[in-house]
């Protein structure tokens, strides 16, 4: 199957994946009366006196926002944010199927932090959390930063953070199956914006001692010229062995290679300098930094890449549902460390030792004990580490 062409007829065929139904009947006038006037008075009114019932009497506690810009939309680009509906639609789609989240796309025209941001609060009051999606970096920490620090609700960058955590439970399952300890290993990430950024400080706080960052210009070191201020900052907490020069340096050696870049960036003879039982995560959509077979042939252990139509897809969608779910279950008023560690060790978890070999190191996506699984880790995490409401 050609899956755009397909696609773009099937969009044309559906205009729209998501759409509201009513959960209560209003077929008569005792049904309106209870569900509209007059009888909506009495929660209108209670809500007045206690905001925080509105997650008791409304569908708040349930509801989340996909929120962009359009500036960092899939593989695309900034394309707008009109032109990034579909894939907001699309992930709407999928909180509802595997967390059973109410989620709508919300496409903001700006690229004023001030203004997303503000727009945000000003809404944040409809929604039991806050989900931003396909923001560009290095304006998307500002924002998220800033509505973590203001809202009382839990907010999350799903390509920074969903990212770190399905990279994470994908790297200790392989790290499993080829025998290396965490704290061992060195890592090569390829990609410095949002993703690959959050999957460094999320390694380095899983326990990795040695990450190696690069982009298009190289390797990140400290006192490099050309480094802007997000990346400064994270060429000071990486890159100990300050190895400087091209991606082809930084990989030589090196236990991981992760990429979230571009296209055909990594070559045979790259993986072929990689240490014994490499792991190569080759993540770039829809064109891989390196194929699969190529990995494979140039001597990889394990291979996982973004694709559906390969095995070991690394895939967010493992990720926001379930956390979402756990987290809007006890109330949590943000979504910290504990909470996105358990996730992606109940992620890890559900690839038994029987099941694990080289192409399985991840449940699949529509695997639903996934979903449940990090939904549970996640909600308890939250209620331990003290963020959850229902527990206070």
């Amino acid at each position: 199957m050609n899956y755009r062409e397909e696609s773009l007829k099937k969009h044309a065929e559906w205009r729209g994946k998501i759409e509201v139904k009513a959960r209560v009947p209003v077929g008569s006038r005792e049904e309106l009366s209870l569900a509209y006037t007059p009888g909506v008075a009495e929660p209108c009114l209670a809500i007045q006196k206690d905001v925080e019932k509105s997650f008791a009497l409304t569908r708040r506690w349930n509801t989340v926002p996909v929120i962009t810009d359009g500036t960092a939309v899939l593989g695309l680009g900034d394309i707008g944010p009109e032109a990034g509906m579909p894939v907001m639609e699309g992930k709407c789609a999928l909180f509802k199927a595997y967390g059973d989240v109410d989620a709508f796309p919300l496409c903001i025209r700006s690229k004023d932090p001030d203004e997303i941001v503000r727009t945000i609060e000003l809404l944040a009051g409809s929604f039991g959390g806050i989900n931003l999606e396909d923001i560009a970096a290095p304006r998307c920490f500002e924002i998220e930063q800033r509505l973590i620090r203001d809202l009382d609700i839990p907010v999350f960058h799903d390509d920074q953070h969903g990212t770190a955590i399905v990279t994470a439970a994908a790297l200790l399952n392989a790290l499993r199956l080829v025998g290396k300890r965490v704290e061992a290993i060195s890592v090569v990430i390829n990609g410095a914006g949002a993703a690959g950024t959050a999957i460094a400080k999320f390694l380095l706080k899983l326990g990795v001692k040695e990450v190696t960052m690069c982009d298009r210009k190289g390797v990140l070191c400290a006192g490099e010229e050309w480094l802007n201020d997000a990346k400064r900052e994270l060429a000071a907490i990486t890159n100990p062995r300050r190895i400087r020069g091209s991606l082809k340096n930084a990989m030589a050696g090196a236990d991981v290679f992760i990429g979230v870049s571009g296209p055909n960036c990594v070559t045979k003879e790259m993986v072929r300098t990689m240490a014994d039982g490499a792991i190569v995560f080759p993540c770039a959509n829809p064109t891989p930094e390196i194929a699969r077979e190529d990995a494979l042939e140039a001597g990889a252990a394990v291979v996982g890449t973004g694709s559906s139509e390969k095995p070991n897809q690394i895939n967010n969608v493992l990720v926001f549902p379930g956390l979402f779910r756990g987290a809007l279950d006890v109330r949590a008023t943000k979504i910290n460390f504990e909470m996105m560690m358990a996730a992606a060790k109940a992620i890890a978890a559900c690839v038994s030792d029987a099941e694990l070999n080289a192409d399985y190191i991840l449940p699949y996506a529509y695997d639903r004990r996934a979903h449940t699984a990090v939904a549970e880790a996640v909600a308890e995490a939250a209620v331990r580490t003290g963020v959850s409401k229902l527990s206070s």
